[in-house]
């Protein structure tokens, strides 16, 4: 699978990488290996647990692409976790 970042993908993770030292390896490994993937409107994002939060990549398959729309971290873990994941 061809992982393409948009240009406000790379900039968010800039920011979180200042903030979180969050890196674009940590990110790819939570879009291809995530612990959850979940399907909101048009988007599907690709979440992990990361220290007491919970690190959300926003994404959109095409063909044998992965394009990674945007990320952040948010620590509102509930607001945002399923327990039964609705996957497509």
């Amino acid at each position: 699978m061809q992982i393409v970042w948009t240009k406000h993908a790379e900039e968010r993770q800039q920011q979180w990488q200042q903030r979180l030292e969050i890196t674009r390896e940590e990110i790819e490994t939570v879009l291809t290996q995530p612990q959850q993937i979940v399907t909101e409107d048009e988007v599907r994002i690709a979440q992990s647990l990361r220290g007491d939060g919970l690190l959300r990549v926003v994404f959109t398959d095409i063909g044998n692409t992965r394009r990674i729309i945007t990320l952040y971290w948010t620590n509102q873990i509930n607001r945002y976790w399923q327990e039964e994941p609705h996957e497509s």
